[in-house]
């Protein structure tokens, strides 16, 4: 789609991720919060900015292999379009909440280490950009 948003953050998962299915199609929906920090010389500490937070969602394999992969508390980077919607929270006020359809989710190596299992099945569906064997086309 033209004009789409597509961004990346680095943050926490900050649920237990959910894996659902939609029309028969695997889902997982999670919150991500990303909390910006910068140096402070004059008292020689790191100091935390507001947390942003984001409704994440992806689907197909991606859902399924994140469910597998993803706990809560994990250190993660997300890349997908951003969207945003309104709605009336239960204390009556109108809330914007930001979120990412998902196309990219894994674990931030910066924070930490990860182990890597390929799953099985190749190609995946047609049209489904970037789950095929990338080692096939090298």
């Amino acid at each position: 789609m033209a004009n789409e948003t597509i961004v990346t953050v680095q943050g926490w998962v900050a649920n237990v991720p959910m894996v659902r299915e939609v029309g028969g199609v695997p889902v997982i929906n999670f919150r991500v919060g990303c909390t910006p920090r910068h140096y402070q010389r004059q008292s020689d500490t790191w100091v935390d900015g507001p947390t942003q937070w984001y409704g994440v969602s992806a689907w197909r394999r991606l859902a399924t292999h994140a469910g597998a992969s993803l706990k809560q508390g994990d250190a993660v980077v997300v890349q997908g379009r951003l969207n945003h919607r309104t709605y009336v929270n239960k204390n009556g006020v109108e809330v914007l909440a930001m979120e990412i359809d998902a196309t990219v989710v894994g674990h931030d190596l910066t924070r930490g280490t990860s182990t890597f299992t390929k799953a099985g099945g190749g190609t995946g569906a047609a049209g489904d950009p970037g789950m095929g064997d990338a080692t096939a086309a090298a």
